[in-house]
């Protein structure tokens, strides 16, 4: 039997590390493409158990997209798998036009080109829930976009164009928005591994807002299996949501941590203000994922909590000499 063929762009993500994981355990053949050097394997889950079927590239969306595209035609996958994106809600206030030259040129550059590949059979587009807005209700996925920040609107511009080709050109797109990942292996300015490194290195947690903001945190795990199941069940066109149902405040969810590891809420956190256009509440609606995909969560937050502050004491000495903050890269 022929294995399947993935390109996961953005492969040094979280989500698209892992996902590359999840592949390679079902011996899909993959390719990965970034634009950094891979970082330290304490951050890749495909390196945590050896394999050989996987080849990564670092190319850049926006100063190698000819080379990407030689890549793709020598390969020819099946499914290419997009995770890639300019990343990181409040700093794309700091200089905006990065988010757009990634998140819109550079991708809709992607997408003309990836259209004229008749090997292509799925393209999922990993989005974010960011492209709507502070929501007042349970969205589903056809809510209009109102996003908040200049890292929202790129991504709901790219989404928008996406939906266009798939009008005019039946382009094989379909779409992901899954809440806050989380789990092993995530970097360390994410707010789940932060708090945790924060508590066993004796540094106290900056939570902006006092933590207000209500999320609803899922499992790396759960959201790979929802990814597999759009590309097998999903329809074109359709967007599918990843959520759990229990949403909860920031600061619950530190609270947690904190009675994970046995110490002080009070002791362990500062207050600060609130970021610049942060959406108070994010509440996705998963019932089209459960009824036409067959999902749903399956790890409890608890779990998750106690399998990332597993993974940070085991890799502890290794995460000290790793970047604490997001390093933004133009």
């Amino acid at each position: 039997m022929k294995k399947e063929k993935f390109a996961v762009i953005g492969s040094n993500s979280f989500s698209g590390a892992h996902f590359t994981a999840r592949l390679l355990k079902d011996k899909a053949e993959v390719i990965g493409i970034s634009r950094s050097p891979e970082p330290s394997g304490v951050f890749l889950p495909y390196k945590w158990a050896s394999c050989g079927r996987f080849r990564f590239y670092q190319m850049d969306l926006n100063l190698d997209l000819e080379k990407i595209m030689e890549v793709m035609a020598e390969f020819q996958p099946d499914y290419v798998v997009n995770f890639a994106s300019q990343s990181m809600v409040a700093q794309s206030w700091d200089k905006p036009e990065d988010w757009f030259l990634t998140n819109v040129t550079g991708m809709v550059k992607l997408h003309d080109r990836l259209r004229k590949c008749a090997f292509l059979k799925r393209y999922v587009h990993v989005s974010t829930p960011e492209v709507y807005g502070n929501t007042r209700r349970m969205i589903t996925e056809d809510v209009p976009c109102n996003p908040s920040t200049p890292y929202a609107v790129s991504r709901a511009a790219c989404d928008m164009s996406l939906m266009t080709f798939f009008r005019t050109y039946n382009f094989p797109v379909v779409f992901t928005r899954a809440a806050n990942v989380c789990g092993p292996g995530q970097q360390l300015y994410r707010i789940l591994p932060r708090t945790i490194f924060n508590i066993l290195t004796g540094k106290k947690l900056k939570l902006e807002g006092g933590g207000k903001a209500v999320r609803s945190f899922i499992h790396i795990q759960d959201v790979c299996e929802g990814t597999l199941r759009t590309i097998r069940k999903g329809r074109i066109g359709e967007a599918y949501h990843f959520a759990t149902g229990r949403n909860i405040t920031v600061r619950s969810l530190v609270e947690e941590v904190c009675r994970q590891l046995e110490v002080s809420f009070e002791d362990s956190v500062e207050i600060t203000p609130p970021r610049k256009g942060q959406d108070a509440l994010y509440t996705l609606d998963w019932t089209k994922a459960k009824t036409e995909l067959g999902w749903q969560p399956v790890i409890s937050l608890e779990t998750t909590i106690a399998e990332t502050v597993g993974w940070v004491k085991k890799n502890l000495d290794v995460l000290k000499e790793q970047p604490l903050e997001y390093i933004h890269k133009p």
